[in-house]
């Protein structure tokens, strides 16, 4: 069988090592220069910047995709873990590090906040372990066929309601935690998916667990060096590599509907195959290249994340003692700056930003004596009352001005800025690189489905379908993809 992968994202790159390692020809199209879709690389006056996600969590999902192609995961990447994974920096001026030791942490929090918040730390991490035992491979590593999958294991949906699964986040964080400070730092994740802590369900704190009991990690010569370690791996094993080569749309035999026979090039070339893996944004891939397939109709009232500002600067300067890898520095206002993002559609008041310094790991990402910044805020997409056309430039000025007071080298050499114009004109549709809200009904099984089956042989991939946004999510939805071929193979 001949699988044709579209995009060489993280996405992409997992279904293509998968579907390999089950024995497939596959080729993949890249309209790109370079492997990894988003988590890209941009190198700049001597600095070199990730262009995409900087927080890396389970690693051993890559290791999972490199064994799949027969690679030993050591020869092609070596990742360590932070400590700490974040500093925290609060509105009050008090500062907590997230430690990777569980000691260390209890240590951490009895400085900070006091020893019973420590010790309501243990039964947190406690809780937060069971839940993601629960959740990972009966709801979140799995393929949906319909919302009756859920039943197949009525067990562990019970399990998920004992555990409080389906009450709100900031609520069950609650239950262990009195210091808003730590409500604070172990509800922000539900960000990640696109929905306010005090809206999110509480099963959502399995992306808590992901980062503050699993661990942070980051990649020997910075994020895209996963993505580099994964084609590498891939094409040594037999996969083609197409780059700066564009899809114009994916041929089905009865032209709307019908078998995938093919995959046609912008320029005219036809690339016949037996079955492809789509990884194009979700609701893109339905307007740009299934021209007359219909949509599912979720999508069409569906609820798009919040997307974000990004300014990546190069700069020169000595870095405050404290600065780590990635710093979360916490705005005084909370649900009123959600409420405004979220029902409002406006720029946070005060906002809580993430800063990441990746030459702290990684010198080599910037000339000696100086570091590569990246800093984000959360900000509307485009559906949102924002005109960017006008907000970009004081956007821009508010988030450098806003990095510079916070103790990092203000001695710009480059710098670049995006915004939600910038990520759909990359085809992130409503201009946020976080896809579908993870609302419950936008969830699981409720989510947008991988296949099609007016079209056998199509199968999609990346954040806007199972099992969601995030890069553990979207390597998971390259191996769930290989399981839908799987399931076409005679």
């Amino acid at each position: 069988m001949h699988v044709v992968v579209i995009g060489a994202g993280l996405a992409g790159l997992s279904a293509a090592c998968h579907v390999r390692g089950d024995g497939h020809d596959v080729t993949v199209l890249e309209a790109g220069d370079l492997p990894g879709g988003r988590a890209g690389s941009r190198t700049v006056d001597g600095y070199r910047f990730d262009t995409g996600p900087t927080v890396l969590t389970f690693p051993h999902l890559i290791d999972d995709c490199l064994r799949a192609v027969g690679a030993e995961p050591r020869d092609h990447l070596t990742v360590r873990r932070l400590d700490p994974m974040y500093r925290a920096c609060f509105a009050d001026g008090s500062t907590l590090f997230v430690r990777a030791d569980r000691a260390d942490m209890v240590a951490e929090i009895t400085r900070v906040c006091g020893a019973s918040e420590a010790e309501a730390f243990e039964r947190f991490c406690t809780w937060l372990t069971r839940l993601y035992e629960v959740e990972f491979d009966a709801f979140i590593d799995r393929n949906y066929d319909s919302p009756l999958t859920l039943l197949r294991d009525p067990l562990a949906m019970a399990q998920l309601v004992r555990l409080g699964g389906f009450g709100r986040l900031d609520r069950a964080v609650r239950r262990f935690f009195r210091d808003e400070r730590l409500i604070r730092l172990f509800s922000f994740q539900s960000m990640y998916a696109g929905v306010a802590p005090h809206r999110a369900l509480a099963l959502y704190a399995v992306i808590t667990y992901m980062d503050s009991v699993a661990g942070v990690y980051t990649p020997e010569g910075g994020m895209h060096a996963v993505p580099r370690a994964l084609a590498d791996a891939a094409a040594e094993a037999g996969v083609v590599f197409r780059y700066s080569t564009p899809v114009d749309r994916v041929e089905l035999t009865g032209g709307t509907s019908g078998p995938v026979r093919g995959v046609r090039l912008v320029d005219g070339e036809v690339v016949a195959c037996d079955a492809v893996v789509c990884t194009t944004d979700l609701p893109v891939a339905y307007r740009t290249l299934l021209p007359g397939v219909r949509a599912p109709r979720r999508l069409a009232p569906a609820e798009y994340s919040p997307s974000a500002t990004v300014w990546h600067a190069g700069a020169a300067g000595v870095l405050d003692t404290d600065v780590a890898h990635h710093n979360i520095h916490f705005g005084g206002a909370w649900e009123d700056a959600f409420d405004a993002l979220f029902d409002r559609g406006e720029r946070m008041p005060d906002p809580s930003i993430l800063v990441s310094v990746p030459t702290i790991s990684e010198p080599s990402m910037a000339p000696p004596g100086r570091h590569v910044l990246f800093a984000l805020e959360p900000v509307p997409n485009l559906e949102g009352a924002v005109d960017w056309r006008w907000e970009r430039d004081r956007a821009r000025d508010d988030l450098a001005k806003h990095v510079s007071g916070l103790g990092y080298p203000d001695s710009v050499e480059t710098e670049w800025f995006v915004d939600p114009m910038d990520w759909a004109a990359q085809g992130m549709e409503r201009g946020t690189p976080f896809a579908l809200a993870h609302r419950f009904l936008q969830s699981g099984p409720f989510r947008p489905g991988n296949t099609l089956a007016k079209a056998p042989g199509l199968v999609f991939a990346g954040s806007g379908t199972v099992p969601g946004v995030g890069v553990p999510m979207v390597l998971l939805s390259g191996r769930l993809a290989a399981e839908r071929i799987r399931e076409l193979a005679p």
